[in-house]
């Protein structure tokens, strides 16, 4: 007597589908791993007691982040002030700010938030401002229809005044490139400007596929200081596709759907 297979509920995986990664020390250590491109990376290292103290001689400034997370929730950043016997140390967390005499005292305070989560220390980079708030740029690389990689939007996120992160999800607001940079640069200028950070935002999917293989698309968050140049602060293998329909030009969003349709994002 034959015996009757039942039929598998269970879905094909589709071999085409987008691979995401969480690790931020991991994307961090595959950009940094091409050359062209480390110049572009803050410092950044597994946040521990000594970790910390010793950036924070270096740099005055930075911000902590936990390995894996998304929407900048659980971002701080730290302050050291003055000097020797002078010195002291503050951090803001969400809106909340706290102020402390010793690093001993602060580091205490802070493992309270970070509540033993793998945390990275990131030196810290003095954003350019937009009517007094502080910006960044998110850059949209793809794999199109036929698996190159592609710059398909560019976004620029103003943070909430009382907030230290851009993200939209966590109060920010989203601005055009041309609208946030009109202030630093002449409009002769503006175009080469972005088309140098679309270069590199396809140098940076390269270094994250060459790792990490099926990745077909990222957001790379990245900031610019007082003298234009480009940080690159994180790299997201899901980044949020519906940004990009804040902006006036609607086919930079209908190119971005149509690529995650093909990879079956959306």
């Amino acid at each position: 007597m034959k015996r009757i297979r039942k039929k598998s509920t269970k879905k094909p995986i589709s071999l085409n589908r987008a691979r995401y990664v969480s690790s931020k020390i991991g994307k961090t250590k595959a950009v940094e791993s091409v050359e062209s491109l480390r110049k572009y990376v803050p410092s950044t290292k597994r946040m521990t007691a000594v970790t910390l103290q010793e950036m924070l001689e270096e740099y005055k400034m930075v911000y902590v982040k936990p390995n894996i997370g998304m929407f900048g929730n659980g971002v701080i950043r730290i302050e050291l002030a003055g000097e020797e016997a002078e010195k002291s140390y503050s951090y803001q967390s969400g809106v909340t700010i706290k102020r402390f005499k010793t690093f001993a005292d602060m580091y205490v305070s802070l493992l309270k938030v970070t509540r033993k989560r793998p945390y990275l220390v990131q030196k810290g980079i003095h954003l350019l401002t937009y009517k007094g708030n502080r910006f960044d740029l998110r850059v949209m690389v793809q794999q199109s229809l036929t698996g190159k990689w592609e710059t398909t939007g560019i976004i620029g996120r103003v943070a909430h005044p009382a907030k230290i992160v851009t993200n939209f999800h966590n109060g920010g607001t989203l601005k055009s490139v041309d609208t946030l940079l009109k202030a630093y640069l002449p409009p002769t200028e503006r175009n080469g400007y972005v088309k140098r950070l679309q270069v590199m935002g396809i140098q940076v999917a390269k270094a994250i596929n060459t790792r990490y293989r099926g990745v077909k698309e990222i957001g790379v968050d990245v900031a610019l200081d007082k003298d234009l140049q480009p940080w690159i602060l994180e790299v997201n293998t899901s980044p949020d596709p519906y940004i990009f329909r804040r902006l006036k030009d609607k086919r930079i969003f209908a190119k971005i759907r149509k690529y995650a349709k093909s990879y079956g994002r959306l």
